[in-house]
């Protein structure tokens, strides 16, 4: 399986200006948020790039894209119909090839020299079949993401062959239905960010209604069903998300960046002094 291009969704109301954030990358320098989703594509390997964004942000997103080693377009998603409704505006972009495709509302740090983007297309390359990252998720995490079970596969450590997927689910539904072998008690496979999907995944997409029940439907919808109709595998990177679209997502992002890069032990020493001078107790009178 070869994989060249990649699809980023980036139109979502609310966070749709997530992408366009300033960051200060692992060497120092001034990147935005899709400029370092845009690294981890280009890291992998990847030539071409679509981004779906909102009306009337692409002048905002070209200038956002800075210096880049590859390819990007951009598709407007002209109403807020969804996830789903994105990834099938990137339909012709992508053709009948299978493609990797990740949140703009993401970033990602690889705990190893690969890319966390360049684990999954490995995996995918073996397999040949959709493979989705995954992270151990605690159960108080469960409203930010979709969840999966699945079985562990024999001799491939972190690699699981999925049985069922649920966008957010409740911890009720999630201890009843989704708990996967060998987590800890309480935690869960959570969507990295970063799926590997083949055509077929896009063909559930165009099937499913635009809305399921008082929600509008979501790629796990699609990726739930996948499993009855081929091979589907989760893969637990070694690496971590950060979640840009959580409360402090960014403060939680610049901090993880800037502890896995150059300047470790200056940010390190700044926040044992900002700790150290911190006022005890409320204020005096």
């Amino acid at each position: 399986m070869h994989i060249h291009k990649a699809v980023i969704t980036a139109a979502a109301p609310g966070q749709n200006r997530l992408p366009l954030q300033q960051l200060v990358d692992r060497f120092g320098e001034e990147k935005t948020a899709l400029q370092l989703v845009l690294e981890e594509c280009w890291s992998s390997g990847i030539e071409d790039v679509c981004v779906i964004i909102s009306p009337g942000d692409e002048s905002a997103f070209i200038a956002a894209t800075g210096r880049h080693d590859g390819n990007v377009t951009f598709i407007t998603q002209d109403k807020p119909l969804g996830y789903a409704n994105a990834l099938l505006i990137a339909k012709n972009f992508v053709g009948d090839s299978p493609f990797l495709h990740l949140v703009g509302d993401h970033l990602f740090l690889s705990d190893r020299e690969q890319t966390c983007a360049s684990q999954l297309l490995e995996v995918a390359a073996n397999s040949g079949c959709t493979v989705s990252a995954v992270q151990s998720t605690r159960e108080n995490n469960l409203p930010y993401f979709g969840i999966l079970n699945g079985r562990p596969i024999a001799n491939q450590n972190g690699l699981f062959e999925v049985e069922n997927v649920c966008e957010k689910p409740t911890p009720t539904f999630a201890e009843q239905s989704l708990v996967t072998p060998g987590l800890r008690s309480g935690h869960y496979l959570g969507f990295f960010g970063l799926h590997v999907l083949t055509n077929q995944v896009l063909k559930i997409l165009e099937e499913l209604p635009e809305t399921k029940g008082s929600r509008k439907t979501t790629l796990s919808d699609a990726l739930n069903a996948l499993p009855s109709r081929e091979k589907y595998l989760a893969f637990q990177v070694q690496g971590h998300r950060c979640n840009l679209g959580v409360k402090y997502g960014l403060l939680r992002a610049q901090l993880a960046i800037g502890l896995s890069g150059q300047d470790r032990d200056k940010i390190l020493t700044e926040l044992v002094d900002l700790l150290a001078n911190r006022p005890q107790g409320g204020s005096e009178r």
